[in-house]
């Protein structure tokens, strides 16, 4: 960074993380433009058992970090569900976990920050120390500075979560049931599946050391069938039902199936024989799909494909699943829902108190005869805005730059730009993720 600055600051600067690799279905054009810093930084650096704190630096994954974490006896709150998912990209970007109706999102589990910061200094910022970067940091995707170092918070670990199935039947019920349980501090985890706009099963869990042997599932294993098809069973016999699940592999539940991506990209892959046979290799690693697609392909999945999540209260639950129903009829629909902090910073809810809030994701393929996805999109986001809700930000976004900025509040993030002089070194978020920005 120092040296960039010698050289008279010409470029913006970014990581040097090539685009392919990220999660998120979209590779930004900046990368070619920008200067690229090489942040190769992917270690746990300490596990402090006194504070209950693990220090690891951007790169490290939550499949990495739980294989560490639960050998010791610990876990992290909130365990975002891809296994390649880096906390550089869940403190810049967001995550989210069905524990998130207690803790929050991921980086309401955080309690401090290090940065390298466009003048080259390094800098760590907490609630207590330099609290403004701090709480400005989380949505900001790399425009106010490089992470180096994240410290999170850490819970003891348990060996299983006892889950509880309930196939619930009428939207109305769907959201009076799934909003009583996600009120319920005594629920580690609250999770739905929507199947159509009349029928879901809605997942309780708690973690617990002990388990009948009798109902253990493990359902990680290679063999067995996707998660999302398994819940639909007691769906379909319309009963509930309890398993015990090794918290590992509860954790990374949806990891095989890329929540249910993957029945769009190998068709034949929850059948048993493939399962059986080839299922130790799936899911193929998101990078590799994104390395290998042609520009045809990709034309093509943005047109008839969507792959969003919609954060919004609580309360507007109903409309937004009706509102989804209408302009996009993509199913399962993912409910996940999160208490959401009044702390400052571009995301938190429009009154002084925090507010429970609803992650409602869609993957797939939209049923919708009409979908176009520019008009569609814009369409949700519109609604989205008036529920005072957020977009995630690794998705497409459709929005102008005044939209965008009445969706989130940029008070204290433009304050920080002006103050340690980003606007030459990085550039705005919403330069970043909009739709101009991607190829």
């Amino acid at each position: 960074v120092r040296e960039w600055k010698n050289e008279g600051s010409k470029r913006y600067m970014c990581t040097g993380r090539p685009g392919w690799l990220t999660v998120s279905l979209r590779v930004g054009k900046y990368k070619k433009t920008h200067k690229n810093i090489m942040i190769n930084l992917m270690d746990v650096l300490e596990v402090d058992s006194e504070r209950q704190v693990v220090r690891v630096e951007p790169l490290v994954t939550m499949g990495q970090l739980t294989a560490h974490l639960n050998p010791m006896g610990w876990t992290i709150p909130v365990v975002p569900e891809l296994d390649d998912l880096t906390v550089g990209g869940l403190i810049m970007g967001t995550g989210i976990e069905s524990s998130s109706h207690i803790y929050g999102l991921f980086q309401h589990t955080c309690v401090a920050y290090e940065l390298v910061l466009a003048d080259g200094s390094l800098v760590r910022c907490s609630p207590t120390e330099n609290s403004d970067l701090f709480y400005a940091v989380p949505w900001s995707c790399g425009t106010l500075g490089f992470l180096v170092a994240a410290e999170i918070q850490m819970i003891p670990a348990k060996k299983y979560v006892k889950i509880h199935y309930e196939p619930v039947r009428g939207l109305q019920k769907i959201c009076e049931k799934f909003t009583e349980e996600s009120k319920k501090k005594e629920n580690s985890f609250v999770e739905g599946l929507v199947y159509s706009l009349e029928e879901a099963v809605i997942m309780t869990g708690v973690l617990t050391d002990e388990a009948e042997q009798s109902k253990i599932n493990r359902i990680g294993n290679y063999y067995k069938p996707w998660f999302f098809k398994h819940v639909e069973k007691y769906l379909k016999s319309d009963r509930t039902g309890i398993e015990y699940i090794p918290s590992r592999h509860y954790y990374h539940r949806h990891t095989r199936s890329i929540f249910w991506e993957l029945q769009d990209i190998i068709p034949f892959g929850n059948n048993p024989f493939f399962r059986y046979l080839f299922g130790w290799m799936v899911p193929p690693k998101i990078s590799l799909l994104k390395l290998t697609q042609g520009e045809a392909i990709r034309k093509l999945y943005e047109q008839h494909h969507v792959v969003q999540d919609m954060l919004v209260p609580m309360k507007s639950l109903e409309k937004s699943i009706q509102t989804f129903h209408v302009d996009l009829n993509v199913y399962p629909l993912w409910l996940c829902p999160f208490i959401l902090p009044n702390n400052p910073g571009m995301v938190h809810p429009k009154g002084d108190e925090a507010e429970l809030y609803v992650d409602i994701g869609a993957y797939g393929e939209p049923k919708r005869k009409q979908f176009e996805a520019r008009a569609s999109m814009r369409q949700m986001e519109k609604f989205v805005r008036s529920v005072h809700g957020f977009q995630m930000l690794y998705a497409d976004c459709y929005m102008t730059r005044e939209e965008f900025w009445d969706m989130f509040d940029g008070s204290l993030y433009h304050k920080l730009r002006e103050q340690m002089n980003c606007k030459d070194a990085f550039p705005e978020v919403y330069d970043k993720i909009c739709k101009a920005a991607r190829h």
